[in-house]
């Protein structure tokens, strides 16, 4: 019987997922990972989240389902290395003045990494890892590439285009061929607690300001001509393409189009100067399909989380650096967030933008 580890949320997506692969015959263990750290104070309660102090809370439900379902589950502390890989890079990112996706580096790093390798060290034995996730892999010829789920409004394939040919050789989303309709009237058929509980929504539900940890600094606005139009407390209580809450008169529309950290400056600008039609991105990672390089090739490329994939060509550069050209212009292609590039339904590769 194949062993198969799944990662327990306490949502209905992996939740779901374990009995599905349950009913499938696997030896099912469940596995969880503590994340929250208690040295940051004041944090918001983890509603719609995964990182906050209801964590240990959230894990009482998990393990109390679970043993009623008869599955083994354990929770895994790596809440110090989570610390000093995403909560570090999310800080160190926000104070160089570029846009952290902190959901992307905890998948790659630690849904999919250390997590794994602290439930071996534990002595569990596993054939698989399996997630609630909406994503599809297909090997093709020995590779492994990264699908895009049936559900196109829930798609995480974004999120997990990071994963390396290893980790996906071991990977099973089985939710990848259902809408997020489908899953919750499984679930409701199954009697599952929370059939109906609310998607997470982002990894920490309060101000990021919170895990910055940031005294205030004034320091100016400036629009892109260079006139200083006010003040603000600090660059990094901003974002790329903010209009609202500037606290700044115009006669037109102003927004940040870049965050001077050395300078402890915002530039804002009229929304025509926030469009551009191509980026590059490097720390590049290729899927299972091969392209060649100064090849300009046909994609749908995407660069926002939330946003949908748009016509663009893709030009690979070099193993770890590509060009991103869109058929049409876009707003705010910001520095430190990730492009996706798609061909069909399969992730051809993904970078950080620069």
């Amino acid at each position: 019987m194949k062993q198969v580890a799944i990662g327990l949320s306490g949502g209905v997506d992996s939740t779901l997922t374990a009995l599905l692969l349950k009913e499938q015959g696997f030896n099912v263990v469940g596995i969880s990972m503590s994340i929250y750290n208690k040295d940051i104070p004041n944090l918001k309660e983890a509603i719609n989240s995964c990182y906050g102090p209801t964590e240990k809370e959230d894990y009482k439900i998990i393990q109390e389902w679970a043993k009623n379902y008869g599955i083994d589950s354990v929770i895994l502390d790596c809440s110090e290395e989570y610390k000093q890989t995403v909560l570090r890079y999310f800080k160190e990112a926000y104070l160089s003045g570029t846009t952290p996706n902190p959901c992307i580096k905890c998948n790659a790093e630690m849904k999919f990494g250390l997590l794994l390798d602290r439930a071996k060290k534990e002595g569990l034995k596993f054939d698989y890892f399996a997630t609630g996730h909406y994503a599809n892999i297909e090997e093709k010829n020995g590779r492994f590439i990264l699908k895009k789920g049936k559900d196109e409004k829930k798609d995480q394939s974004y999120f997990l285009y990071r994963l390396s040919q290893e980790q996906l050789s071991k990977t099973l989303f089985p939710l990848g061929n259902f809408t997020k309709e489908e899953v919750r009237q499984m679930a409701l058929e199954r009697n599952i607690p929370v059939a109906e509980k609310k998607d997470s929504q982002d990894f920490y539900s309060g101000d990021y300001k919170d895990l910055l940890e940031q005294q205030p600094k004034t320091g100016v606005i400036r629009h892109i001509n260079g006139k200083i139009l006010g003040k603000h407390e600090g660059f990094f209580n901003y974002t790329i393409g903010q209009r609202k809450g500037l606290g700044i008169a115009h006669p037109v529309p102003l927004f940040v189009v870049e965050l001077d950290a050395e300078n402890n400056e915002v530039i804002v600008a009229p929304k025509e100067a926030t469009f551009s039609k191509k980026c590059k991105a490097n720390d590049v990672v290729w899927g299972g399909i091969e392209v060649k390089e100064n090849t300009p090739l046909p994609v749908m490329a995407k660069y926002r989380s939330a946003g949908r994939a748009v016509p663009a060509t893709l030009i690979r550069l070099s193993d770890s650096e590509i060009e991103v050209v869109f058929d049409e212009e876009q707003s705010s292609l910001t520095k430190g967030k990730s492009v996706v590039c798609y061909q069909d339904d399969c992730v051809i590769c993904g970078g950080v933008i620069v």
